[in-house]
């Protein structure tokens, strides 16, 4: 049983990587994305988990008649903020998946 070693040196080179790829994602996630649309006049923050957590609107742009402008700066402040929590989670995850078949991110 000569390879009984490397398999578990292997075993703890993975439980290692696990742990730091659970840390690294537990930081992510207490992580603060913020984006604004209309020169700042929505403005939307999301954590790490992609979940939003504030919508600020200015009442400038609060017009009754032009809802859709609102909605248009809401959706791109949102679809900002989302993209840079993914962008975020594919830097800090990629890490551990730099020449692996695949990835995992």
């Amino acid at each position: 049983m000569r390879g009984g070693g490397n398999m578990n040196n292997m075993m703890k080179q993975m439980q290692k990587m696990q742990k730091k790829m659970m840390k690294a994602q537990e930081e992510l996630y207490e992580m603060t994305f913020e984006s604004s649309a209309g020169g700042g006049m929505v403005k939307v923050t999301a954590n790490g988990k992609k979940e939003i957590t504030d919508v600020e609107i200015d009442e400038e742009v609060v017009d009754p008649d032009d809802v859709e402008m609102l909605q248009d700066l809401i959706i791109t402040a949102t679809n900002d903020v989302l993209k840079q929590v993914d962008d975020k989670t594919n830097d800090t995850m990629g890490q551990f998946t730099k020449g692996m078949p695949g990835g995992m991110f």
